[in-house]
Formats: structure tokens, C-alpha cells, sequence
């Protein structure tokens, strides 16, 4: 018998460039050559579906919090505190109605009773065993790397919080703790010995300096290929906070932006003179690009152009605590508008453990859907040369549970999903673009007089709107966006793009307009101060005086109708967030084209502009849609993210996204109950002709509505009614279906589209409508067969290609459909 290891293949186009397995040395309790190696074996079976798929493994290692590679002095032989908890490793004082210390924010447990001493000779035989075993069974490159945390969670640290608990200045562990480390800090003097400081460390000492050379000793001395900055650390004071060292929930302070750009430039100048060739991975922060910009002076533009040697970031887990998924998106899309340098692509991270907190997202947090994976998924960014560029790196946080335990269950239910969004990644740009504004929100922020209200403004919006069901899943950066427009003017004809207010007599404003002139579909958001004369008199908008505070809304149609009555009409307007105060007022009020849809009345009667739509004959079917933007939020101390106004009594200001886009002809309408339920996420995305529509419901009572400028779409697979021209669907908490076809001209009536066995030699795909009356069929054949479609009506066996029905090839915005018209019954596509 033949006892070699069989190799999966590799192939030659692998879905992924690298998949990167997370875990805690919880399952190494036996740290043995052989205890190591057969947890290491059952690692890598276990996820095997995956990673056969991919080009490389990676094994990231939660060892410590980081402390293990601040306190190494080269002895291999010394014992190292490791993530041996459950629980907070650095707890608070007992919470006085926790006296039975059973919160885990409050009091910490061992994983098991007897957890094994590690030193950091075992550490190295752990790292060399996993990258042996994972190259024996894989035949791929295996990296093994390190973490970095900042913060108190994972393991006790003498060195952050009592040798130098000067560098913790960041209060994001919660109730205003100092216990995050802020990278740009500086050491007291300390006599202890470290490898890279044998004598100890001077006074003064740079933290980066400190961090890239142990970084570097360490991770050599380890076999560490990589180390990867947890928790936002990198870029600032609050990783997680909307607050910041320029904002305190109630003012702004841009007195200091410059001397906190030189504070968070100068860590990574630092870090990269005592550690110049290690590779950084990076978490980035729970926030936006924007936030960050506008909180910390975190100088984006000229990281990522620095060559510091760090790659993209992935997507925040933190939405399956939160359920912020709006947030999480929003995110992501401004990480990766622009990416470093020196990266090749950028990375997806699913939370399938967590080996801290006593819980598995996969099993428990999203009840084992798999809404954060299709989401986040489905985003994809415009790249330089106009191509969509979709995730390639598949990461998991953790293969182990708090227990160091990896049940088999989590990668059998997990892979299948991750699959399936890897092979339908999209191709061309969904239903909205967001021009993502990084060039500018740069020359706001460090200009000499720094517009921080409005950056911080700007990314908030957009959350609120993706989290109020706006269908935002494609980025480009303004710079890339006046590229690829110059050299691919068709790129964006079948997209509305969304974009900032763009800054007088700028090559974004001259893009965007040279866009509307040509037919094409732009929502600009935000505030009007410092928009060009032009914009203004296109938009039917004049600065008048600013107004702030409580307003009625005067709304032209209902954003998402609700059961029990219509959406308050009332609304509150802090100007701290939302960019200033409102100040756009309309000038005439009766002028071809223009449409104001949504406006604020102060108590005296004064009006000021929300939300508006517009047209001119000289722009060739192209259209304006302006939203003033209100974040109606408001502080929210000590808590991480801002406390929303109550959706029963005030009107959520964002929501004014999807009456503006209704207009371009795209509807995603949350049929509610009551006002304050929460609406469907939806993302649409393009591949292969066809729409994917993905989404999540965080209330299965709240149905969706669905219209497109083609008609009413049918989900593949579900059955549907028809209400006033719409398609109602009643979702699961998570979904993601194929659409290529749409219903236009029937205004009722149950419909389905289900996928139908071939039963006919040369036919690859069947789909079956069914419940048609008198409607117009449009159908996206998929790219390659647009000529070998053929539509039959009702049906019996034997089902015979005969009597065809006839239909026109149309070429649209959208791309190539077959459109049929009058046709009632069933309807059979076959191609």
C-alpha cells in the first residue's frame, strides 16, 4: 500500500491569492514535536475545501497580545504570559452589581484547568512544526506570522501596564481607561533588558523605534514570516471611537492636525528604520477613512504612497457584535478605494471564532447565515485600468473557540458560502458607484483651514444610508474615477455614481458634470458651501441663512412605507455632525426639471433644502439627485459608536439616500410594520450580464420592495407579488440570489422565477417565470450565449423546442437584453 501524501493539485487560476487561518495556542495543550504536529494535521484537513482553492496558506498566530514580542530578550528558555484566558486579561475593578464576578469584561478565567507553561523555544518549534506539516500536506507556501494588539483583552501585560503604561493613552477599552497603546508615544527610561535594547531603554525612546526592532529580532528568531498591527493600531489615538485627538463629540479641534499627521507619519517612519523589510498586515479601525481623517489626522494618502510596507486592510468583524453592518461596509469601501503601493490585492475576514469572548459567530452571533460573508463579499473597487477588483485573500478569525476547540461543523458550513461568493465575485459596477473622495477629504483636512465637520460627515452618511437599505457595494477613488472616465467613457453609464458635493472648479466636479452631460445618473450628498456657481444653478440652490435644530420634513413620496402609519415628519439637525448647519435654500421654485423631494421647516416657516432631483434637455437623459445629509445622531460617551435618535419619534435623515435614488429609478423599499423596525440591507452587484442581489434582514417581519429602471426584478429561486409594478419578498435573515429577469407593465399578481430541470440535449440552463400577465419581459442572457437563447410558452411533455416566442435584442446602459412583450402564462428561458 502507497502511504505517500496525496497533494491536492494547484490550479492554475485559483479563486484566492492566500488563505490565512487564525488561531490562539489554546489547541496545543501537548507541546510536543507530535502533540504540535497533530493539531496542525487537523488544522489543515479541516479546511482543506478552501484552501485547495488558493495559491498560498497562512497561519496567524494569537499568541499573546503582542507582549510576547515587546518583552523577548533571547532567551529561549523563559516562560511568557499567553492567551490563556477567557475573558478580559487586564480587568477593570469589579463592577459593584457583579459581585459574583461571572462578567467576563470584569473578571477573566483560565481556558482549562493546567493550561501548559510556553516558552519561547516552544513558540519556535509550534511556528516550524505548522509551516512543515502545512507544506507536506498542501504542497503550497505556508507563512506563519505574529500578532500585535494594543489593547488590554487577550493577555496580562506587565509591559503596557506597569512598566509603561506611559504609551497607553487611547480610553477604548471602555469607561475612559487608558489602556490602548498609541503607537507615536514615547518610553520612560526602564533598566529591564530586551533584545534590541540590551542595556535597556533610554527615555524618550520612540515607541516605533522600540516596536520595529524587537519586531524584527523577535519575529527572526521565531520564524515569523509577517506580523500583523491589531485593533486600529497604526493609525491613530481611538481605534474604535468616533472620537478622537481632534474630537470630542462636541468640537472640533483643527488647531492640532498637523502636529498629529507628524505624530502617526512618524511611528511608521520608526518603525520602518529598525524594521525595513518584515511585512505589516493591518487591521484598521472599526471607523471610515473619512472619520479617521477627521478624529486623528491619520494621513491616508501618504501611507499609502510611502511604501511602508503594509497591506490593505480587510473588512471590521466588529458588525457581528454591533450589527452595524452599514458601518462595516462603508468601511471597507474606503480602505480599499485606494490601496498601498506595494500591495498585491486586498483581503476578506470572516469571524468564524473567537477565542476570548466565550462565543462563536458562526454558530451563535449570526445564527449560522451567511449575510457577512455575501455582503462584504459583494463589494468590489474600480482599479486602475477600469477592471473590477474583488477580495483574493480569505482570512478567519479563528479556526479555535475560546476553548481551543475547532469544531469540524464551522469549516463544512462555512466553505461552501465562501466558495460560491468567490466564483460569482463581481465584474463590472453594480447598481450605485461611490466616487470615494480620498484626494479631497486629504486637502480638506490639511489645509490651512482644516473642514473637519464636513469629513467627518460625509462617511457617516453613507453608513446611515447602506444601513437604511441603500444598495452601495462599489467604490473608485476620485482620482481613479478621473482616469478610467477619461479613457473608458462608456465605464460608468450603467451605474448612478455617488459622490461628495465636489469642491469648486475641481477635476472631480468637471468628471461628475462631463458624466450628467453625456446621459449619466450622479447623487451628490452633503453640504454646499464651497460648491462652484454652476453646480448651485444646475442644483436650483443659493446660500441662505444657516438654521440648525429640531425641523418638520415636508416629504414628497414615503422612503418605506409602514403598516401602521407613515414615517415621522419631524428631525433633528446637529450641525456637529452633519457637516454644519443647513444653509441650501431653493431659488425658484417652479423650474422645468427640478424636483424638490424632501425640505425642513424651521418653527417661523423658513424652509431649507433636503433633498432634490433634476433635469435639463442639454444633459441628454442625464440627471442631478442632491441629498443634504443629516446624521441624526447624536454623542454618545463612553460608548464606541454614536446613540441614534429614536426612529419612533424622529425621522432618520439618511433615509432621504433611497428617495433621491427611487428617482434614477431604483427602489429598495422596506415594507415595515412600525416606523422604528429596522430595514433589509441589500447589495446589488453585476457579473456575466446578470444582477446578484445579496442582503440582510435584520427583522424577518419587514418585507422588500423591489424596483429597477428595467422593470421589477425576480429573484431566482423565490416566488414573489407584484404591487404596483414592484416585486414583494418576504427575505430570511440572509439571502443572495441571481437576477436576469425583469417584469415591467404588470402592476399585480403572484410571480415566480425558479430554475428548471434541462431536459433537452445542447441546453446548458433552464429558468422558469411563471404568473405573467400581458407583462414585458427583459432577460440578461449570461455574456457568450446571447445567441442561443430561446423562450417557449406553457408547456407539456415532451417540452419540444417549438413555437418559439419571439423577441428583440435591445443593447442598454445595463447591457444586453432580450425583451419580449404581451405575454401572459408561463414563460420557459433556455440557453
Amino acid at each position: 500500500m502507497n502511504n505517500e501524501q496525496i497533494v491536492p493539485r494547484q490550479e492554475s487560476d485559483p479563486l484566492w491569492r492566500d488563505v490565512v487561518l487564525e488561531v490562539s495556542l489554546k489547541p496545543f495543550r501537548d507541546l510536543s514535536e507530535a502533540g504540535i504536529r497533530r493539531v496542525a494535521e487537523d488544522l489543515f484537513f479541516q479546511w482543506l475545501p478552501l484552501w485547495r482553492h488558493s495559491r498560498r496558506i497562512s497561519v496567524l498566530f494569537w499568541t499573546s497580545d503582542g507582549s510576547e514580542l515587546l518583552d523577548y530578550n533571547g532567551d529561549l528558555e523563559r516562560a511568557f504570559e499567553w492567551a490563556r484566558y477567557i475573558g478580559g486579561a487586564n480587568p477593570r475593578k469589579v463592577h459593584p452589581d457583579d459581585p459574583e464576578k461571572r462578567c467576563l469584561h470584569n473578571h477573566h478565567i483560565l481556558f482549562c484547568e493546567n493550561p501548559p507553561e510556553v516558552t519561547y523555544g516552544d513558540l519556535q518549534r509550534v511556528v516550524r512544526v505548522i509551516r512543515e506539516t502545512g507544506e507536506r500536506i498542501s504542497g503550497r507556501p505556508v507563512r506563519v506570522g505574529t500578532t500585535f494588539d494594543p489593547g488590554p483583552e487577550f493577555a496580562r501585560s506587565d509591559f503596557k501596564y506597569e512598566r509603561h503604561p506611559e504609551i497607553c493613552r487611547g480610553g477604548s477599552a471602555g469607561q475612559g481607561d487608558d489602556r490602548f497603546v498609541t503607537c507615536y508615544r514615547e518610553l520612560a527610561a526602564d533598566p529591564t533588558p530586551y533584545a534590541g535594547f540590551p542595556e535597556g531603554i533610554e527615555a524618550g525612546t520612540p515607541f516605533g523605534i522600540f516596536l520595529g526592532r524587537q519586531a524584527r529580532l523577535f519575529c527572526e528568531a521565531m520564524g515569523f514570516d509577517y506580523v500583523w498591527f491589531s485593533n486600529g493600531f497604526g493609525f491613530g489615538k481611538e481605534p474604535w471611537r468616533m472620537q478622537g485627538a481632534l474630537f470630542d463629540e462636541e468640537t472640533f479641534n483643527p488647531a492640532d492636525t498637523e502636529l498629529q499627521r507628524e505624530r502617526v507619519l512618524s511611528f511608521w517612519k520608526y518603525f520602518r528604520q529598525e524594521c525595513p523589510a518584515l511585512p505589516v498586515e493591518i487591521r484598521g479601525t472599526n471607523l471610515t477613512v473619512g472619520v479617521d481623517l477627521s478624529t486623528d489626522a491619520a494621513p491616508y494618502e501618504e501611507l499609502l504612497a510611502g511604501r511602508f510596507g503594509f497591506a490593505a486592510a480587510p473588512n471590521s468583524p466588529w458588525a457581528a457584535i454591533d450589527g452595524d453592518f452599514g458601518l462595516e461596509l462603508a468601511g471597507y469601501m474606503t480602505r480599499i478605494a485606494e490601496l498601498p503601493a506595494d500591495a498585491e490585492g486586498y483581503p476578506f475576514r470572516f469571524y468564524t471564532h473567537d477565542p476570548w469572548w466565550m462565543n462563536s459567530p458562526w454558530l451563535d452571533r449570526y445564527e449560522r447565515q451567511p449575510h457577512d460573508i455575501y455582503l462584504p463579499m459583494s463589494v468590489a473597487r474600480v482599479g486602475e485600468g477600469g477592471e473590477l477588483e474583488s477580495p483574493d485573500v480569505a482570512e478567519f478569525l479563528t479556526a479555535d473557540d475560546s476553548y481551543g476547540n475547532m469544531p469540524d461543523t464551522v469549516p463544512e458550513e462555512v466553505t461552501p458560502h465562501l466558495l460560491e461568493a468567490a466564483r460569482t465575485r463581481p465584474d463590472a459596477p453594480g447598481a450605485l458607484t461611490w466616487v470615494y473622495p480620498l484626494s479631497e477629504y486629504t486637502r480638506m483636512v490639511f489645509s490651512d483651514e482644516p473642514a473637519l465637520e464636513g469629513v467627518f460627515c460625509g462617511d457617516w452618511l453613507v453608513r446611515g444610508a447602506i444601513n437604511q437599505g441603500l444598495p452601495l457595494n462599489t467604490v473608485v477613488s476620485s482620482r481613479i474615477f478621473e482616469k478610467t472616465l477619461a479613457e473608458n467613457p462608456s465605464l460608468y453609464s450603467g451605474t448612478v455614481l455617488l459622490s461628495i458635493v465636489p469642491p469648486a472648479d475641481s477635476p472631480l466636479e468637471a468628471a461628475l458634470m462631463k458624466v450628467v452631460r453625456a446621459g449619466g445618473k450622479v447623487l451628490l450628498y452633503g453640504p454646499l458651501e464651497g460648491a462652484s456657481d454652476e453646480l448651485m444653478a444646475a442644483l436650483n440652490l443659493r446660500i441662505a441663512e444657516p438654521l440648525e435644530g429640531e425641523f418638520d420634513v415636508k416629504l414628497s413620496a414615503e422612503p418605506d412605507p409602514a403598516l401602521g402609519g407613515s414615517l415621522p415628519r419631524r428631525i433633528i439637525h446637529r450641525a456637529v455632525m452633519s457637516g454644519g448647519a443647513c444653509c441650501e435654500a431653493v431659488t425658484e421654485a417652479t423650474v422645468p426639471g427640478f424636483e424638490l423631494l424632501a425640505a425642513y421647516r424651521a418653527g417661523d416657516g423658513t424652509e431649507r433644502a433636503a433633498a432634490l432631483w433634476c433635469e435639463q434637455q442639454e444633459w441628454n437623459g442625464g440627471a442631478l439627485g442632491w441629498v443634504r445629509g443629516t446624521n441624526s445622531m447624536r454623542g454618545n460617551k463612553p460608548e464606541s459608536l454614536p446613540l441614534a435618535d429614536d426612529p419612533s419619534v424622529w425621522l432618520d435623515g439618511t433615509v432621504l439616500f433611497k428617495l433621491v435614488f427611487s428617482r434614477f429609478g431604483w427602489e429598495t423599499r422596506a415594507l415595515k410594520h412600525a416606523p422604528e423596525d429596522r430595514p433589509p440591507l441589500t447589495t446589488i452587484a453585476r457579473r456575466l450580464n446578470g444582477f446578484w442581489f445579496s442582503g440582510y434582514v435584520p427583522d424577518t417581519n419587514v418585507g422588500l420592495s423591489l424596483r429597477t429602471p428595467l422593470g421589477a426584478p425576480l429573484l431566482l429561486r423565490w416566488e414573489g407579488q407584484l404591487e404596483e409594478g414592484r416585486s414583494v419578498y418576504r427575505l430570511p435573515r440572509a439571502w443572495r440570489e441571481q437576477c436576469r429577469v425583469f417584469v415591467d407593465g404588470q402592476q399585480d399578481g403572484l410571480v415566480s422565477c425558479r430554475i428548471h430541470v434541462r431536459h433537452g440535449h445542447g441546453c446548458e440552463r433552464r429558468m422558469r417565470v411563471q404568473g405573467l400577465k400581458n407583462a414585458t419581459v427583459r432577460f440578461f442572457p449570461e455574456t457568450g450565449s446571447e445567441d442561443a437563447v430561446s423562450f417557449l410558452p406553457d408547456l407539456n411533455k415532451p417540452f419540444l423546442f417549438t413555437n418559439q416566442l419571439p423577441y428583440r435584442r435591445c443593447e442598454s446602459a445595463y447591457g444586453i437584453y432580450l425583451e419580449l412583450t404581451d405575454v401572459t402564462g408561463d414563460l420557459l428561458i433556455s440557453w
